[in-house]
């Protein structure tokens, strides 16, 4: 049979998992034909995925676009504000689509994206890999099977982690909004899209509230330096010290910041001279309260749904991991990190006649990937299924779908700024023109 053949633009952290995922469990039906990335290093490890067949490297979009059409799909995981312009060339060009989130930074872009989609009949498959957990998954099994009865409410956390958010919203790509994106949409449209598919209805109006309370300058130590580099007199005590990268055992982001082959793997190659050099010259290096950093650290959304259901979500700095609580007129469902290393279960129910509990422990799939909480491995083993079969519209994560989290998002960034709920409808009009 002829194998899918599969190109990536952007051959960063989520081409890089998404694809050996892909080489490894699924090489008999699918293929790397073409890479592009200005980064050798990068394209030549996801090349190495590839035991057979030559894999064509190209420095730029732009490069790849210029050919003939070389594969089925292309994944789309540049930075967010080059989203919208390879998507665009990609459906024109013939592919389908494999689109990492946000669809854009831009609102209206997200809905010209899905309306070119739809007129060309493309499948663009947005990656909200939670929809593919077998955590999430098994809530909406419960929610469709009325396990809870009506649904009511919906309470959910997401915790980045004190570390990531200082790696990848202090320091890092998703540190200066005007650059990237908003925090609820470069981090939380997952949580977004969670809330519309569990819900399955219209959110009507969302209210908002966050701030950048932390990570500033007038947070900083007495004498702390511009750079972790330059010698702190706090360093021995403060998490966030940038010499950790040095520990490639404890920090796993090493791998993501240096593009060079000796460093890829599970603890790297690179040597301490090399890690201090990067440290001293880049933005990973800055102490975090001198990064000139504005992306929120902590935020909350109230959300109105159709049929009265509501919804609350914090995103915060300060916890690590998901957790979620959903209120049904027969009982009350609450599973996550906490639950998880609290009770030693996934899920637990709580039957509000007899009080009695129901608790679920869930089964990842190949060798326990719990990447995204095993989203990773389900969502590339649905590819094959996915791009092959089915109504572009009825994909699990189509960007028809995806759309709503992201009106959602930007209504939530928009509440925020201007300190008034926004009305839905009236939002999305202004812009989905």
């Amino acid at each position: 049979m002829k194998k899918i053949g599969i190109a990536a633009v952007g051959c960063g952290n989520r081409s890089n998992e998404y694809l050996s995922l892909l080489m490894k469990h699924h090489q008999e039906s699918f293929e790397i034909k073409a890479l592009a990335d200005p980064e050798e290093a990068r394209r030549n490890i996801i090349a190495s995925y590839q035991r057979e067949g030559d894999v064509r490297h190209f420095e730029s979009a732009d490069d790849f676009f210029k050919q003939d059409k070389m594969a089925d799909a292309v994944i789309i995981a540049t930075q967010d504000d080059y989203h919208f312009n390879p998507a665009m060339k990609a459906l024109e060009k013939g592919y389908d689509l494999i689109l990492e989130k946000p669809v854009s930074n831009r609102l209206e872009e997200t809905f010209i994206l899905e309306r070119k989609a739809e007129e060309l009949k493309r499948k663009v498959i947005i990656c909200h890999v939670l929809r593919y957990t077998p955590f999430y998954g098994k809530i909406k099994e419960l929610l469709d099977d009325g396990k809870i009865g009506e649904l009511i409410s919906i309470d959910a956390v997401e915790g980045v982690n004190p570390w990531h958010q200082a790696h990848s919203f202090v320091r890092g790509n998703w540190a200066d909004t005007k650059k990237s994106s908003p925090m609820i949409l470069a981090k939380s449209c997952h949580d977004m899209d969670v809330f519309s598919w569990l819900t399955g209805e219209a959110c009507l109006e969302v209210s908002s509230f966050g701030e950048l309370s932390f990570f500033r300058e007038e947070k900083a130590p007495q004498g702390a330096p511009e750079r972790c580099t330059d010698g702190c007199p706090v360093a021995g005590e403060c998490i966030y010290n940038a010499l950790f990268y040095r520990d490639k055992y404890r920090n796993p982001w090493l791998a993501q910041l240096l593009d060079n082959e000796k460093n890829a793997g599970e603890t790297g190659g690179a040597s301490d001279e090399e890690i201090m050099a990067f440290l001293k010259t880049s933005d990973w290096g800055k102490c975090v309260y001198h990064s000139g950093n504005d992306a929120v650290d902590h935020q909350v959304v109230s959300l109105k749904f159709a049929r009265g259901i509501t919804g609350s979500f914090t995103m915060t700095a300060f916890d690590t991991g998901r957790s979620i609580t959903v209120f049904g007129t027969k009982g009350t469902l609450k599973g996550g990190d906490f639950i998880k290393k609290a009770t030693g279960y996934d899920l637990i129910f709580t039957d509000h006649g007899s009080g009695e509990m129901q608790r679920w422990n869930l089964e990842y799939d190949a060798e326990g990937y719990e990447s995204h909480g095993g989203g990773d491995f389900g969502f590339v083993s649905t590819w094959k299924k996915q791009l092959t079969t089915g109504n572009p519209e009825d994909l699990h994560s189509s960007i028809h779908k995806s759309v709503e989290s992201h009106v959602m998002a930007w209504a939530a960034e928009e509440s925020r700024i201007t300190g008034k709920s926004v009305n839905l409808k009236e939002y999305r009009n202004q812009f989905d023109t």
